[in-house]
């Protein structure tokens, strides 16, 4: 007989495959199995409809009940965004999805500013070095990597979680019609043409619960809503070519801003590619002497209408190389020899969104939503567009889930959701600043910068700086503050609130805005932590106890907070909400000196200070005093009260969060 025999079983197949995460518990059961039923149909696969497909899965909205059409044949394979923020970057840490992205593409640290020589006006030369991410952020640079390579790392996570058909390719929405009497479970009945291999299409319909449009700027599903983009164009059209360089420009490898009396450029260093070279993305602006004449019989709106379209049409790669040796005099740049653009054209800038991005059913429900490109676009420059597109998605996909999972608290009526409800007011914010971000730099970028004490038209440099710095904390993404709402409470006046002093964007803790990472060591096992690595991306909340100084006292606040808290865990279903308990106590303890809910909940949530950081500094709380925080499953705070007050915790999540 063996000494060692082992055992079949399937069970033992779990420990070897890769980690993934746990989905939310289901409350609701699903109402059909049907391939012609599902709960969320997502139209386009581009990153902001791709990326929300991937959190639903996920989050449990998987199987039969999620499905996402596209009508390209498959993933981009050139041009379009390059650029991920730090924000999104935490956020696909957090997924456990960006090492490759930060292991491979081009980090962005520093921008070089060129602008016209002091000495002479024919040449450009560098007037400072600044950084690229202003605020604090656990990664304090951006990463420019190719679109189509980013769709292929949130496809590959997909497949983990969900069938291989959840993405059903040159799939061409159409429209869509509503029928809440017939069919009050699957109301919204979605209409789209199969494109063949020949060419032909094959029309087909599918009824969902809810549709998102993600299927970008001439979105069709914003159209059947009835909605359009509504906004300005200007008159500034730029070149964009993706290209191995062959140049003399001492910063072709950073982030560039370059004016002169030519125009404009930017520099996006990019990627190495697989022939071990390095791409370079150029920003060139057309100066307005491209434009030919126009047809004088038509309308003036009509007239610049065309003016444009030739204009754009005159941007030849030969044309786009021209004005940018002139921009760069005295140095020069050129494709290198035996290579070939990747992509290039020519696009307008414009500021535009939609005036809503959800629309109500006659049931009363909002099932109809767009994210991304389909409700707001803007210019490249300050590297927005594929940034704040995945934000929607990542604001939508917990809010929709929970929904879907029946773990939202319904209307006294148990027909609308105010969670759900809340992804239109926090959105349309977001995209409201954006656009009036992205149209005072995109004018300033287009204007000419000149001394101060000169004729030249536009700002000093010292002048753009500072707009280039101040936007730093919404160009990151790190400095979003969501407005009061039902999923923000904001502190009062009232002593028992004021809980968190410092600045919101250095990291103090304050409702609306994220959780910014700290370096911690976890009780357990002693090793140092990344907070964000402990609160992943997984649909939970998450209520966040940093206790006082008193932790080891058993009538002290803290342990009453603690066992208080737990309570509330309890009393929301298992796999909804997580406890996290942070201490600043240097002496070691053992876990029989503090409540027992502390280990049985929190063990591998337990965490002191690290020797490098002090997250009570950090985040503006008081050792002596402590403080609770609760944190939705996007990662920002809901609220924040003091030890002495965990029932106004218990009440702002039991308006979430159903209990059980």
């Amino acid at each position: 007989m063996p000494v060692f025999e082992e055992t079949a079983d399937a069970r033992r197949d779990l420990r070897i495959l890769p980690s993934r995460a746990l989905p939310l518990p289901r409350l609701l059961p699903k109402a059909s199995s049907s391939d012609d039923e599902r709960e969320v149909v997502v139209i386009g696969a581009g990153p902001s409809g791709l990326f929300l497909t991937l959190l639903l899965a996920r989050y449990g909205i998987t199987g039969s009940s999620l499905l996402c059409l596209d009508s390209k044949p498959g993933t981009l394979k050139a041009g379009q965004a390059d650029g991920l923020q730090p924000r999104t970057l935490e956020v696909f840490q957090s997924l456990g999805i960006a090492s490759e992205i930060i292991a491979e593409g081009c980090h962005m640290e520093e921008v070089a500013f060129w602008n016209l020589s002091a000495d002479d006006k024919s040449r450009i030369e560098r007037t400072s070095f600044v950084p690229d991410v202003n605020v604090p952020a656990r990664f304090p640079f951006e990463v420019t990597i190719h679109q189509g390579r980013i769709e292929r790392i949130l496809q590959e996570n997909l497949s983990v979680y969900a069938p291989e058909d959840t993405i059903r390719r040159s799939h061409h929405f159409v429209n869509y019609t509503v029928d809440t009497v017939n069919h009050p479970e699957y109301p919204v009945q979605v209409n789209y043409e199969h494109e063949l291999e020949d060419g032909s299409r094959v029309p087909g319909s599918v009824r969902t619960k809810y549709l998102v449009g993600g299927d970008g700027a001439h979105s069709r599903v914003r159209k059947s809503m009835g909605l359009s983009l509504e906004g300005e164009t200007s008159d500034h059209i730029w070149g964009v070519c993706d290209f191995v360089a062959d140049t003399d420009f001492p910063d072709i490898r950073n982030r560039s801003a370059v004016h002169s009396e030519a125009g404009s450029i930017m520099v996006i260093p990019r990627e190495q590619i697989a022939t071990g070279e390095y791409l370079t993305r150029l920003y060139v602006q057309v100066p307005g002497d491209v434009d030919a004449k126009t047809d004088r019989t038509t309308t003036p709106e009509d007239e610049k209408k065309n003016s444009s379209k030739k204009k754009r049409a005159e941007v030849t790669l030969e044309y786009i190389f021209q004005q940018a040796n002139a921009v760069f005099a005295p140095y020069k740049i050129n494709i290198k020899e035996g290579t070939v653009p990747d992509w290039y054209a020519a696009y307008q800038i414009g500021q535009r969104m939609a005036p809503k991005f959800s629309s109500r059913t006659p049931d009363g429900v909002d099932r109809i939503f767009i994210v991304g490109d389909a409700c707001h676009t803007h210019s490249p420059k300050a590297g927005q567009g594929m940034n704040v597109s995945m934000m929607d998605s990542y604001n939508l996909s917990w809010k929709l889930a929970h929904s879907i999972l029946g773990l939202t608290p319904r209307s006294a009526d148990y027909s609308t959701d105010p969670v759900l409800e809340t992804f239109e007011e926090e959105r349309v914010d977001t995209a409201r600043q954006l656009i009036e971000f992205d149209t005072k730099f995109s004018h300033m970028f287009s204007g000419k910068i000149g001394s101060g004490d000169s004729d030249t038209a536009g700002l000093t440099h010292d002048e753009f700086l500072k707009v280039f710095r101040d936007g730093s904390g919404f160009t990151s993404g790190c400095g979003l503050e969501y407005k009061s709402s039902k999923l923000v409470r904001a502190a009062q006046n009232s002593e028992k609130l004021i809980v968190s002093t410092g600045d919101p964007l250095y990291g103090a803790l304050t409702p609306g805005r994220r959780v910014l990472n700290v370096e911690l060591k976890r009780y357990a096992d002693n090793t140092t932590r990344q907070l964000h690595d402990e609160l992943p991306s997984s649909g939970r909340y998450r209520i966040l106890v940093l206790t006082s100084t008193d932790l080891l006292d058993s009538s002290g606040q803290s342990q009453k907070a603690l066992q208080a808290c737990a309570s509330i865990v309890n009393s929301h279903p298992a796999g909804s909400t997580d406890l996290v308990v942070l201490h600043p106590i240097k002496e070691r303890f053992e876990w029989t000196q503090i409540p027992s809910e502390v280990k049985k909940l929190a063990e591998m949530r337990t965490y002191g200070l690290a020797k490098k950081e002090d997250a009570y500094d950090i985040y503006g709380i008081v050792k002596e005093e402590g403080a609770i925080a609760i944190v939705r499953p996007d990662g920002y705070v809901g609220i924040l009260c003091r030890l002495s007050a965990p029932e106004v915790a218990k009440s702002y999540l039991r308006d979430c969060l159903v209990k059980i």
